[in-house]
């Protein structure tokens, strides 16, 4: 199970690397709003179209839970996503990924305090490593910086779009016991619905870019592996090995998404890039070192 949960997350981390890389492309070719609602509306009429046997299948249950999927669907899909696309006006593609490693501590302290999930020492210097590399990437190679939160717009809507996502992550122990297809077809509905008031606001506030050729497949793209493939293993990443433990994957969204922005978009690696990737990288197998180990305890002693 642990096995298959490794391949299902790290799938996901280079999905969502490619798309930092692919909001990037986007930008000056399909502006952010009008590329939230179009990728959640095509990634809904994808799962749509293979699901409504199952959507009637689990209507009840759906129902019960409408006001909690639609939630997740703003939020984790809809709100996450504009405030990612937005900081890459702002801000490189690498240090979007390099600052997406900061959701692993988010979901620690969320689950610490909300629930008293347990958090082992090792956990606490993996996700503290982590952190460490979210500064300095923050803070463009400088602590002083960002004491002084002189911080790159860009670079605080990113923070802003790890909050969002950490929430939707730990919310995601709420979802009802229902097929992915239903859970998906639902929430990429919501996201859908949700983006519709802030495109309309792009457009009038004159910003909103209308798709040509690149942003059409950066569209594509989005829509289809980061949007539905990649949140169907997320999810099933989650359900196999708890958010905790799922939520360090997260960390190797800045190795994926740092290779692919040099090599697609050649943007500069600095020395500050190398030193927090250590620093993440270095986070996630102590963090999942102890919580392998304290898994296997657990197990043990029930056994």
């Amino acid at each position: 199970m642990n096995r298959t949960a490794y391949v299902f997350l790290l799938i996901t981390a280079l999905f969502w690397g490619g798309n930092a890389v692919a909001g990037k492309f986007a930008v000056g070719h399909v502006s952010p709003m009008l590329l939230t609602l179009l990728r959640w509306l095509l990634a809904f009429l994808l799962v749509a179209a293979i699901s409504f046997r199952q959507i009637r299948r689990d209507w009840n249950v759906v129902r019960e839970h409408l006001w909690l999927l639609a939630a997740l669907g703003a939020f984790g899909f809809t709100f996450f996503n504009m405030a990612l696309y937005s900081a890459l006006n702002y801000t490189s593609a690498i240090n979007v990924t390099i600052e997406q490693a900061g959701m692993p501590m988010v979901i620690f302290v969320a689950n610490l305090l909300l629930f008293g999930t347990a958090v082992r020492l090792g956990q606490i210097l993996g996700f503290g490593l982590s952190l460490i590399g979210v500064a300095l990437t923050a803070g463009h190679g400088s602590f002083a910086q960002l004491a002084s939160l002189d911080v790159n717009y860009g670079d605080a809507l990113m923070l802003l779009a790890v909050l969002l996502y950490s929430g939707y992550t730990v919310a995601l122990r709420f979802r009802p016991a229902i097929n992915w297809q239903s859970l998906m077809t639902v929430m990429t509905f919501f996201a859908f619905v949700t983006a519709i008031p802030f495109t309309i606001w792009e457009w009038q506030s004159g910003t909103l870019t209308p798709p040509d050729l690149t942003g059409t497949i950066v569209v594509l793209y989005t829509a289809i592996l980061p949007s539905l493939a990649a949140q169907v293993l997320f999810i099933k990443g989650v359900e196999y090995i708890g958010a905790n433990r799922a939520g360090l994957f997260i960390n190797t969204v800045p190795i994926f998404g740092t290779l692919l922005a040099v090599a697609l978009l050649g943007e500069d690696f600095r020395l500050y890039h190398a030193i927090a990737l250590v620093l993440v990288l270095g986070g996630i197998w102590i963090a999942e070192l102890s919580g392998r180990k304290h898994a296997a305890t657990s197990e043990a002693g029930a056994a």
